[in-house]
C-alpha cells in the first residue's frame, strides 16, 4: 500500500510503503531428505509463478536458519529472522510441517534533484514481532476451522490431497490479509461481548434452549448481535477463530441497513408466523427456490477425542444472529431448513427488535456520549473478552484507528514488554506527540489507554486512568 505526503518545499514527494506480503510457504523438510528431492518438501508456496529453484532456495534457507537456532535451543526453534528489506516469521502448527511468511519492511522513497534515482529508506524497527506472528497462527486457525489438521488431510488422502487442500484454501486467504491493518488486536484475537441487562440476556438463553431442545439435531449454538457475541456453547478457542470469521469475513459480505426497533414505523408487526426478517447467510439463499442448494460448509472444533466435524448454519433477522452447528454425519434437508426458518424466523427478529429497543434505552438513560479525551483497549485473557474506543472500524480489508500508528506501535511495546514478565505491572510513557499512553496489567487483564492531556504530569495522568477504571470498569479489580 502506497502512502504519499507532500514533504518537500520543492513540490517533490516523499512515497510511504506501508509492510506488504512478499512470500507465504509451507513446507515439511522430512518429505524430501534426499539431494534432488527438494521439491517435494514444499506443499504450499505464494506466489505460485515464482522459479522452481528459487523456492528451492528459499524453502532451504529458512530451514538451515531453524535447525541453526535449534543448536541453541531445541525446544524453541527461530520465530523470526530480521533483514534490512523484509522479516521472516516462522510457525510450526505440527511436527515438522513449518509455515512461512515474509513480509516487505515499511519504506520511505525519498526523491533526489539532479534526475539521480530515489533514496529508499527501509523503516526497520517499524514492525512488531508479536503481530505478525500471530498473524501466521491466525493462517493456521482459519484453516484448521475449515479443513481439519494437516495430519488428517495426510491420513485421508496423503501429501496429493494436502497440497489440494492448502492451494484451494491459501490462494483465497492469503488476498485477505491487510498486513498494513494488523496491530494489538491480532495479538489478542479477542471476542467484543454485547453489553446486556438481565431480562433480555435470559430472552436469549430462553431461546437458545427452545430451539436446541425442538430441533434436537443441533449440538452447538452462538449468538450475536451487531458482531458482538453473547451467547456461546463453543469451547473458548473454537468460538474466538469462529468469530473471528463471522465478524470479518461472512457478515460484512451480507451487511444491510440496520432495521429499527419494535415501536419503529419501519418494523410491521409479526402476525402468527407469517412475517419475519430471518434468512439463511449459508446455505440456501431462497428456500421457496425449486433448485435451492442445501450444502453447508463444514468446520472442525475440538472434541473428547480429538476433533469433530460439523455443519455450520448461519441464519440471520435484522442484526441478531444465531450460528447453529450441527454434525457433519446428518444428511441437511429442505424440510429441516424449512422448519428452522418457521421455528427461527419470527423469534429472531422479535429478540433483535427487543435487544435494539434495550439498547437505545440504555443510550438514552446514560445520556449524550461527549467525546472523552482518552481512548482505551482492554482485553481479558480468562474469558478472551477485548474492547477498544481506538478502532472505529476493523475488519479483515480496513482497520480504522482514531490514532496515529507510532501510539499504536508504542501499545505494542508494551504488550511485548508485559509478556516477557508474569508479574502485575504498570508503564506510562510520554509520546514525542504530546501523548501520555498508559499499559495496566493485573491479573490476566490488560488495560491501554491513550491521554491527549498536553500539560498534565505523571500524578495527573494516574488519576485520570484510576477515574477511566472507576467508572469504565467499575466492576473489575484492577491492582493499583
Amino acid at each position: 500500500m502506497l502512502m504519499i505526503s507532500p514533504k518537500m518545499a520543492s513540490g517533490m514527494q516523499e512515497k510511504q510503503y506501508t509492510p506488504s506480503l512478499l512470500s507465504f510457504f509451507i513446507y515439511n523438510p522430512t518429505f524430501g531428505p534426499r539431494e534432488g528431492e527438494e521439491e517435494k518438501k514444499i506443499l504450499f508456496y505464494h506466489p505460485s509463478d515464482v522459479e522452481k529453484n528459487e523456492k528451492i532456495r528459499n524453502v532451504g534457507l529458512c530451514e538451515a536458519i531453524v535447525q541453526f537456532t535449534r543448536t541453541f535451543c531445541p525446544t524453541k526453534p527461530a520465530k523470526s529472522l530480521h533483514t534490512q528489506k523484509n522479516r521472516q516469521f516462522f510457525f510450526e502448527p505440527e511436527e515438522n510441517f513449518w509455515m512461512v511468511m515474509v513480509v516487505r519492511n515499511p519504506m520511505i522513497e525519498k526523491p533526489n534533484k539532479d534526475g539521480k534515482p530515489p533514496t529508499v529508506e527501509y523503516q526497520e524497527e517499524e514492525m512488531l514481532d508479536t503481530v505478525y506472528g500471530a498473524v501466521v497462527r491466525q493462517c493456521y486457525s482459519m484453516y484448521k476451522l475449515f479443513n481439519g489438521t494437516f495430519s488428517r488431510a495426510m491420513q485421508a488422502g496423503g501429501v496429493e490431497l494436502l497440497m489440494q487442500k492448502l492451494e484451494k484454501f491459501f490462494y483465497r486467504y492469503l488476498q485477505t490479509l491487510h498486513l498494513q491493518s494488523c496491530d494489538l488486536l491480532d495479538v489478542f484475537g479477542g471476542i467484543s461481548f454485547f453489553p446486556l441487562d438481565k431480562m433480555t440476556y435470559l430472552k436469549i438463553q430462553s431461546f437458545v434452549n427452545r430451539v436446541e431442545e425442538s430441533l434436537s439435531l443441533i449440538k452447538y449454538t452462538a449468538f450475536l448481535y451487531n458482531d458482538q457475541l453473547i451467547w456461546s456453547g463453543l469451547e473458548q478457542d473454537d468460538m474466538r477463530i469462529l468469530y473471528k470469521y463471522l465478524t470479518t469475513s461472512l457478515f460484512p459480505r451480507h451487511s444491510e441497513p440496520e432495521l429499527a426497533g419494535r415501536d419503529s414505523p419501519m418494523r410491521p408487526e409479526v402476525a402468527g408466523n407469517l412475517l419475519h426478517y430471518g434468512r439463511f447467510l449459508t446455505g440456501p439463499t431462497n428456500l421457496k427456490d425449486p433448485e435451492a442448494k442445501f450444502r453447508f460448509p463444514k468446520i472442525f472444533v475440538s472434541a473428547e477425542d480429538g476433533y469433530e466435524e460439523l455443519h455450520l448454519i448461519v441464519y440471520k433477522a435484522m442484526s441478531a444472529a444465531a450460528c447453529f452447528m450441527i454434525s457433519a454425519s446428518v444428511e441437511l434437508t429442505r424440510e429441516f431448513c424449512e422448519q428452522l426458518d418457521s421455528l427461527v424466523g419470527p423469534q429472531l427478529t422479535l429478540l433483535a427488535s427487543d435487544i435494539c429497543e434495550q439498547f437505545t434505552i440504555n443510550r438514552r438513560i446514560s445520556g449524550p456520549e461527549k467525546e472523552p479525551h482518552f481512548k482505551f483497549i482492554y482485553f481479558n485473557h480468562m474469558n478472551l473478552a477485548e474492547k477498544s474506543t481506538i478502532h472505529m472500524r476493523k475488519t479483515a480489508s480496513v482497520c480504522l484507528t482514531s490514532v496515529h500508528p507510532d501510539l499504536m506501535k508504542i501499545l505494542g511495546d508494551i504488550n511485548c514488554d508485559f509478556a516477557r514478565v508474569d508479574e502485575d505491572e504498570e508503564i506510562i510513557v510520554k509520546a514525542m506527540t504530546d501523548y501520555w499512553v498508559v499499559g495496566k496489567k493485573s491479573d490476566q487483564r490488560e488495560l491501554y489507554v491513550i491521554l491527549n492531556q498536553k500539560n498534565a504530569n505523571l500524578i495527573e495522568v494516574n488519576e485520570e486512568v484510576k477515574r477511566l477504571c472507576a467508572t469504565q470498569f467499575n466492576n473489575i479489580f484492577f491492582l493499583d
